[in-house]
């Protein structure tokens, strides 16, 4: 199957820039996969496509600030860490900048007190400030023991007190690179259900709830079931490949409580519908259901690195609300498996047509 099957012309107007001032004010594309019939609606207007008894499943993750900007310490040289995911303790699977220049030993520095009132720099001096006081230790230091494929490193940190604490000091949110603009408030790229931290990337489909819609939807009937994955860059990387059978995924960090297994359980027994909110949802989702092939599902945990393409049979995702995606990506394949692939190409076709807002921030489409 060829990954050239799911190329679409987008004009890059289209890539929506900064977040609307209000989440739920997006423009909503609704596909019937039945028959391939459009509406265009608001994001709203989902709370009449959802029935009393659907479950809606919201990936409950948290985007950490996994963006660092600091220097190498023997040189001073400008460096930039980007976190992907954590594998044990302190040490990380990351992407670095200069890349050809970062190898196994190298040690990276991080934000440097540079006041005698304790405050201190985010980007850091290796341990060298301008008032003189020189070798004051940094606030965090990376050393590179590992060298992996595609700029991938293995990172141990070393500091003093807390990481998540000094990640919130020191970084920054790990805007896709499309996005040129700046975030002025980094809960924006948060869902307002977000929990559990661990992502490189926010689910983004997740990010045009607010809490008073949710509520809405929960005085309706809907039923809401948290999960959680951690989402890394990987599933948003463009296929380099020219097949997608020779694509492989990176492995993402999945989790889901013995509440939503049972609130899983009871949808398939009462017939309501299971309704994904995002594709990191449906691959948990999918995952799950291959992990316990039709027998009731239990709480669990564990790496998946799912590839959903046409001719894959959904076991667990009965709808599904996401965002447009960029063209040969993988997610457009997860689509397109969910609701044909014409079905879906002759709906991008029309979301460019009528201006529809693209990616991370953009609006959304219902597949019902």
């Amino acid at each position: 199957m060829n990954v050239s099957d799911y190329d679409f012309e987008l004009p890059e107007a289209l890539i929506a820039q900064t977040p609307l001032l209000e989440r739920t004010s997006s423009r909503l594309l609704v596909l019937d996969r039945s028959n391939g019939r459009i509406e265009h609606r608001s994001f709203t207007d989902l709370e009449e496509h959802l029935n009393p008894g659907d479950t809606l499943v919201l990936n409950d993750t948290r985007v950490l600030p996994a963006r660092l900007f600091g220097v190498k310490s023997d040189t001073g040289a400008k460096v930039e860490l980007l976190l992907l995911k954590r594998l044990e303790g302190d040490t990380w699977e990351a992407l670095v900048r200069p890349g050809k220049k970062i190898h196994k030993g190298a040690r990276m520095s991080f934000g440097v007190s540079v006041s005698d009132h304790g405050e201190s720099g985010g980007s850091g001096d290796g341990g060298n400030s301008e008032n003189g006081q020189a070798n004051v230790p940094p606030l965090l230091t990376a050393v590179v023991e590992a060298e992996g494929e595609m700029g991938a490193r293995t990172i141990r940190f070393e500091y003093e007190g807390i990481f998540n604490e000094l990640l919130e000091r020191l970084g920054q949110m790990p805007l896709p690179p499309y996005i040129k603009e700046r975030l002025s408030d980094r809960e924006r790229y948060q869902t307002v259900y977000s929990r559990n931290e661990g992502s490189a990337a926010a689910p983004t489909a997740g990010l045009h709830f607010t809490e008073s819609f949710l509520e809405r939807l929960k005085e309706k009937g809907v039923k809401l079931c948290p999960i959680t994955l951690h989402v890394g860059l990987g599933t948003f990387r463009p296929v380099s490949v020219d097949t997608i059978e020779e694509h492989e995924m990176h492995a993402e960090w999945y989790s889901v409580s013995a509440e939503s297994a049972r609130l899983l359980n009871e949808a398939k027994e009462s017939g309501g519908r299971i309704v994904a909110v995002g594709t990191t949802s449906a691959r948990t989702l999918e995952t799950v259901g291959q992990r316990f092939k039709g027998s009731r599902i239990e709480a669990c945990n564990g790496w998946t690195d799912i590839f959903i393409y046409p001719g894959y049979e959904y076991t667990m995702v009965d709808a599904l609300i996401t965002n447009f995606h960029l063209p040969k990506s993988t997610l457009v394949m997860l689509v397109s498996a969910l609701a044909g692939r014409d079905n879906v190409l002759n709906a991008y076709r029309e979301a460019v047509e009528h201006k529809y807002r693209f990616f991370s921030f953009g609006d959304a489409m219902f597949i019902k």
